[in-house]
C-alpha cells in the first residue's frame, strides 16, 4: 500500500506543471514577436500558447476586433498580465489607458519611456517624471491597477546633486509606483541590476529577464543593437543570480523579452533556462 501511495505521488509531480509549484509565474513581452505578430498572430498565439506561457505583457489587437481577438486568447489560455502606457498620455489623460488595461484585465501598466534629449537623462527630467508616476499611481491604485516603470539605460548618468546616478532619485522618491525592471538595460546604462534590487527591496513585481552578449559596449542612450539579446544564462547578465533574488522578494513574473531575430528559437530555451533556476 505505501509503494502504491508513493508510486501515485511521483506520478502526480511529474504530470504537474513545473510553474504551478511556484510563486513566480513566467511572462512573455509579445514585442518579442512583432515580425511574426504581422505574419500570422492568430499561429504565433497557438505557438506561445505550446511553450506552456499563459501570462501576457502588451497590448493591441494585431488587426482583429475585441470579440474575435478576446476569443484568440481564450482559445489558447492567454491572458495580459501587463499593457503599456504612453508618457505623454499620463499628462493627459488617464481614462483610455485604464479602459485598455480593464479590457485585457490586466494588473499592472507600464511606461516605458520618459521623452527626452536624445543621450542621458537629466537630474530635473527624472523629478519631473518622478512626480508625474506617483500621481499616475495613485489614480491607477483606485482602480486596482499597478503603475510600473521601466527603466531603459538613460537613467544612470551621475548625479548633479550628490553621489550615485540620477535613477537614484526615481528609487528612492518612487512611493506610490514600483518598477518593471529590464536587467539588460541596467547593464547597458552601466548600473548593476541585482545589488539595485537589493538595495531597493519590494519595489519589482515584474522584470524584464534579457541577457546580453557578452562583450557588448555599455550605452547611456536607450539604444542599443537587438541582436545582442541572447538565451537566457549565456550571456553577461547574472540572471540566475537575480532569479534568486526574485524569489526571495516575491517578484510576481518574470517576463521574457528577446528582441533579437532569434527569438523564436531562443525563447523556449530561455524558459527552460528560468524552471531550472526556479527548481532551484
Amino acid at each position: 500500500m505505501k509503494k502504491q501511495f508513493y508510486t501515485l505521488l511521483i506520478l502526480i509531480l511529474i504530470a504537474t506543471p513545473i510553474s504551478s509549484s511556484f510563486s513566480q509565474e513566467i511572462a512573455l513581452q509579445l514585442y518579442s514577436l512583432r515580425n511574426e505578430m504581422k505574419i500570422d498572430p492568430v499561429k504565433y498565439h497557438q505557438v506561445i500558447a505550446d511553450w506552456g506561457i499563459k501570462n501576457l505583457e502588451g497590448g493591441g489587437n494585431y488587426g482583429m476586433s475585441d470579440l474575435e481577438y478576446e476569443k484568440l486568447l481564450s482559445d489558447n489560455g492567454l491572458q495580459f498580465v501587463g499593457v503599456g502606457a504612453d508618457y505623454n498620455q499620463l499628462t493627459k489623460s488617464l481614462t483610455p489607458i485604464i479602459q485598455e488595461a480593464k479590457r485585457f484585465g490586466a494588473k499592472y501598466v507600464t511606461c516605458y519611456w520618459i521623452p527626452h534629449a536624445d543621450g542621458p537623462i537629466s537630474l530635473d527630467e527624472i523629478k519631473v517624471a518622478t512626480a508625474l508616476f506617483n500621481q499616475t499611481g495613485k489614480e491607477l491604485k483606485k482602480e486596482g491597477i499597478t503603475f510600473l516603470y521601466h527603466p531603459h539605460g538613460y537613467e544612470f548618468a551621475p548625479n548633479p546633486e550628490g553621489k550615485g546616478v540620477v535613477f537614484d532619485y526615481m528609487l528612492k522618491n518612487a512611493k506610490d509606483f514600483a518598477f518593471n525592471l529590464d536587467v539588460f538595460w541596467i547593464k547597458m546604462g552601466g548600473g548593476d541590476p541585482l545589488q539595485i534590487m537589493k538595495k531597493n527591496k519590494g519595489k519589482f513585481p515584474m522584470l524584464h529577464l534579457k541577457d546580453r552578449l557578452i562583450g557588448t559596449e555599455n550605452t547611456k542612450d536607450g539604444h542599443g543593437d537587438v541582436e545582442s539579446n541572447v538565451v537566457l544564462g549565456t550571456g553577461d547578465v547574472d540572471i540566475a543570480a537575480i532569479i534568486k533574488e526574485a524569489k526571495k522578494q516575491g517578484t510576481e513574473y518574470l517576463t521574457i523579452e528577446d528582441e533579437s531575430s532569434r527569438s523564436v528559437s531562443q525563447i523556449p530555451q530561455s524558459i527552460t533556462f528560468i524552471k531550472r533556476e526556479l527548481a532551484k
